[in-house]
């Protein structure tokens, strides 16, 4: 891991714990252990920090999809590895937590929302393809539509915690909707 990814990974954690208010790069730096300075080398502003958190919870959630991402060829296996997906990112709660107060910030701060914009045009180029193949008329519209799911479902999943928490289910039925016979 490269002294960027720490300090960004200790960012995310100060976020999701401290919430917006209290992610300073003085936070930052003791949460990753360095010296004093260290977060502020990397990131001179507080707008350059968030939006490098931005960038490292893309490069997280990518990595995720990596890992889980299978045979992806029909709908419920789709499904099945979305839910997975889904699940990990909720038992996820800080960065969860950090990643939803990125968007609220995005809603004041036109500048990060065109950073998060730019983030699932990145998503887009690589997932819409998937949807695709599924038999979708307008794969990005229907990505589009199955990332809000997904924010709802961690939203509620966040808020009120359910110990038989099964997205897969949700996503599949999304799916059954948005899909053309194939």
């Amino acid at each position: 891991m490269t002294r960027r990814q720490q300090v960004l990974d200790a960012a995310i954690r100060v976020l999701g714990t401290a919430g917006p208010r209290g992610l300073t790069h003085r936070a930052v730096d003791a949460a990753a252990g360095l010296p004093e300075g260290s977060a502020s080398n990397h990131f001179r502003t507080r707008d350059a920090l968030v939006g490098g958190i931005v960038d490292r919870l893309l490069e997280r959630e990518t990595e995720l999809w990596g890992r889980l991402a299978g045979d992806v060829s029909d709908p419920d296996s789709f499904a099945a590895v979305v839910g997975r997906l889904v699940r990990e990112l909720a038992d996820e709660r800080v960065i969860t937590l950090a990643r939803h107060a990125v968007f609220v910030e995005a809603s004041i701060r036109p500048e990060l929302g065109l950073r998060i914009a730019d983030a699932h045009r990145r998503i887009a180029e690589w997932a819409a393809p998937l949807i695709g193949a599924l038999g979708s008329a307008d794969p990005v519209r229907d990505l589009r539509l199955l990332l809000a799911v997904i924010d709802g479902l961690l939203t509620n999943q966040l808020a009120n915690p359910q110990d038989d928490f099964a997205p897969a289910e949700a996503i599949r039925t999304v799916l059954r909707g948005m899909l053309r016979p194939v």
